[in-house]
């Protein structure tokens, strides 16, 4: 349909500054283009006036989307000082003027150049003048006008997502809402029914339902089952025009998803299970898996496992493993084939999470039996007690038997049984066992003061079949006997002051002993018979296991007895009594008026009294510490070792002999003096040998004067026998080994073996400077000016 709007300009005059408008809700713009004012003068006494003149604009209607052959006629701008004879020019200038709007400037007609779309731009505001077209002057004002776009349905409403996804729990009643879709159109909502929407389903009947207004998606069915059907998709159709006939439409898809709610109870697939297990099975082993199966998901499957009744009830156990949801039975106490073959269980299973909205469906549980038959195995021997406790004197013979163990075969073929004992846990081998009945005998004494209490494991083992053992500990506490006499505490040594006086405390004893009575310890002193009536000091028995010590008399002279030796005789109250005599030495000591010990010994009294006790201390340990210093030096002296001489027979070296007087040579006939070998005091007073050290220093034995004696030969012959016999004489034999030759001399090697190997003549001037024992060199290397004259 295409509609055509025109404004009619219009002419409104005024005279005498009378202006006269029409009210419009419209938009309307009133100029003043020209104006003739005529009066009456002063002067010449005409009349004088004054005419307005204007034109009102009203909005433009154009319709979108124009495909028509000609260009679309907009409207017509007109004033009326145009005259028609073409002497006014009409311009337009604002939105789209040139381009979508176009003038005629000698008509005032306006037209769309192009197709305008009202999503794009519903609104057009543009300005337009009149001007003569000789003068150039503006005839009419700028006038502003709207140019309003008119909507046709031409955009299809569309969904704000091009795929919705939903959830909701199965179950749900009828009506239940589901999600919201939303579709949008971009026609003008205000004109027409363009932009009305209406939604419907397409796809998705009869589980679901759309609101036509709301896009609310609903359930349309009651009691959908997850279990039967998990996933829907739905596909709602936006149509505009209302949904008439001829409207654009748009649509979309839901994917709508049925989550689990717990309205199925646990169903197990078998009503009865059948296990086996050996009679030997340790508690905690798993028999077997057992399922109950329940079509929910998530923790509305989630099952708890227990066994609600049955005679087995007591020995197996089931548990629930938490990744599967199977139960699983095990052993709870050990089973025994002879005692009981075949046990029933009732196990049920009960869904831990249940939907109170579903109770009235059913119990949420299920119940099957499960029969477990014990398998026979041969077991090893069983004792008649987890394990022993014996009692023995520690006075018990050898030989003598202490207690018994009895274990036997818990098979149907009861065999025979042995009894040995572990050594690793009897080393010492004390204990023994008969091997065919289980008595425990003593091998050797006991002593419950060296080991109270013996822990040893017996073995029982099947005499047919030695794999099939068993072991049980024996605990063996050793009784006392009262075999041990006490004694005293401690080493006891006291003093008593030259000063005392009668009745003075001076010592406190107490006594010890190995043995544990039942009653407790209970001792008693007393002197030896023979110091019955000691003349010097006492004993009191405080009733406590103690005694103290008491003097006799007053004053005590260290001149006279410096230590008493007080022998005290020690009772306990066991059977068979047990006495010994301890020694309390008593030394007498001087001190001073608070009764503190000064000195006891009795060389100090013949000390300066100035002299205190911590500076003889102090005197004592310094001589013991010279001492001590004296014998360590002498030690290490004597065990100081020389090398040996000769390490091996290769290692031969130089002998040196060092003379100090320098013989005239062969021809000095008196170099040597024969008196000497004559003289034996001279051979006495010489020198022991350097090159040896001798362990033993002998004393030289003295030998007849042979000072009438001139035969040399006979001399030296007998000399030589004498030292033969002699065992302390050193070997003649001697070789000395020199193998450090020391530092290098200052002067460097002297030797001209490296001579030729440096390229020029070497300067031997420093042979001067080293002294007359090397005159001579400096004189046969120094003249070298000389030489080569």
């Amino acid at each position: 349909m295409r509609t055509h709007c025109f404004l009619t300009v219009l002419l409104w005059s005024s005279v005498f500054y009378v202006i006269h408008m029409t009210p419009s809700q419209k938009r309307t713009n009133k100029h003043s283009h020209s104006e003739r004012i005529t009066g009456l003068s002063e002067n010449d006494g005409k009349t004088l006036h004054r005419t307005k003149r204007g034109w009102m604009w009203n909005q433009f209607f154009l319709l979108e989307e124009y495909t028509g052959p000609d260009t679309q006629y907009v409207g017509k701008l007109h004033t009326d000082q145009d005259k028609g004879d073409g002497n006014l020019k009409y311009i337009l200038t604002g939105d789209g003027a040139g381009s979508l709007f176009i003038i005629d400037e000698n008509t005032g007609d306006i037209h769309a150049a192009k197709k305008l779309d009202r999503e794009e731009k519903s609104l057009y505001v543009l300005r337009a003048k009149a001007i003569d077209r000789k003068t150039g002057r503006q005839v009419e004002p700028e006038s502003e006008f709207i140019i309003k776009i008119h909507d046709i349905n031409d955009n299809e409403p569309k969904f704000t997502k091009d795929m919705y996804t939903a959830s909701i729990p199965e179950m749900s009643g009828v009506g239940t809402s589901v999600i919201q879709v939303t579709a949008t159109d971009a026609d003008d909502a205000n004109y027409g029914n363009s932009a009305k929407v209406v939604y419907s389903i397409l796809q998705g009947q009869p589980y679901f339902s759309v609101d036509p207004e709301t896009g609310i998606i609903k359930t349309a069915l009651p009691d959908m089952s997850r279990e039967n059907r998990e996933q829907y998709q739905v596909v709602i159709q936006a149509k505009d025009m209302g949904g008439q006939m001829g409207g654009l439409s748009g649509t979309t898809t839901v994917n709508i998803t049925l989550t689990d709610v717990n309205d199925n109870p646990p169903r197990f697939p078998q009503s009865s299970y059948q296990f086996s297990s050996p009679e030997s099975a340790p508690p905690g082993t798993p028999l077997g898996r057992i399922k109950a199966n329940d079509p929910d998901v998530g923790e509305n499957a989630e099952i708890e496992y227990s066994i609600s009744n049955g005679d087995g009830s007591d020995m197996f156990d089931i548990i629930t493993d938490k990744d599967t949801q199977e139960g699983i039975i095990t052993v709870k106490k050990h089973l025994d084939f002879e005692n009981k073959v075949l046990y029933t269980l009732k196990v049920e299973a009960t869904n831990t999470h249940p939907d109170p909205r579903f109770l009235q469906l059913g119990p949420f549980k299920d119940t099957a039996f499960v029969k477990i038959s014990v398998e026979d195995i041969d077991e090893p021997p069983v004792f008649s007690r987890p394990w022993y406790l014996i009692e023995v004197d520690e006075d018990a013979k050898e030989g003598s038997i202490i207690g018994h163990v009895v274990a036997q075969d818990p098979d149907v073929a009861k065999n025979a049984v042995k009894y040995s004992v572990d050594r690793h846990t009897d080393l010492d081998r004390i204990f023994n066992i008969y091997s065919g009945n289980g008595s425990l005998f003593l091998s050797k004494p006991l002593d419950r003061e060296e080991t109270p209490w013996h822990n040893i494991t017996v073995i029982a083992t099947e005499i047919n079949n030695p794999k099939q053992s068993s072991q049980i500990p024996v605990f063996i506490r050793i009784l006392d006997i009262n075999d041990h006499a006490p004694e005293f505490a401690n080493y006891y040594e006291t003093f008593v002051c030259e000063n005392a006086k009668a009745g003075q405390l001076i010592q406190t004893v107490s006594a010890i002993d190995k043995d544990q009575p039942p009653r407790g310890h209970k001792f008693f002193f007393e002197l030896v018979p023979e110091f019955a009536v000691h003349p010097n000091f006492s004993v009191v028995d405080n009733k406590d296991n103690t005694a103290g010590i008491m003097t006799r008399r007053n004053g005590y002279s260290r001149s006279k007895m410096s230590t008493y030796l007080l022998p005290i005789i020690i009772f306990d109250n066991d059977y068979p009594i047990q006495s010994s005599t301890g020694t309390l030495t008593i030394r007498v000591c001087a001190c001073d008026s608070q009764g503190n010990m000064q000195s006891c010994s009795a060389e100090a009294l013949l000390l300066p009294a100035g002299l205190s006790t911590g500076a003889l201390v102090a005197i004592l340990l310094c001589i013991i510490i010279l001492l001590v210093l004296v014998v360590l030096f002498t030690a290490l002296k004597r065990q100081r070792k020389k090398e040996p001489l000769i390490i091996s027979k290769d290692d031969v070296r130089d002998n040196i002999v060092t003379y100090n007087d320098e013989g005239g040579g062969e021809e000095d006939t008196q170099a040597f003096d024969i008196g000497t070998l004559r003289n034996p005091e001279a051979r006495e007073e010489s020198k022991m040998r350097r090159d040896v050290i001798p362990e033993t220093i002998f004393q030289i034995r003295r030998t007849a004067p042979l000072w009438e004696n001139i035969d040399v030969q006979d001399f030296i012959h007998r000399r030589l026998k004498e030292n033969d016999l002699d065992p302390a004489a050193p070997p003649y034999d001697s070789l000395a080994t020199y193998a450090y030759e020391g530092n290098d001399s200052i002067a460097n090697s002297l030797s001209s073996l490296e001579s030729l190997t440096t390229e020029g003549n070497q300067d031997y001037d420093y042979l001067s400077d080293w002294g007359p024992r090397f005159k001579k060199l400096a004189d046969m290397y120094g003249g070298e000016d000389s030489d080569r004259d």
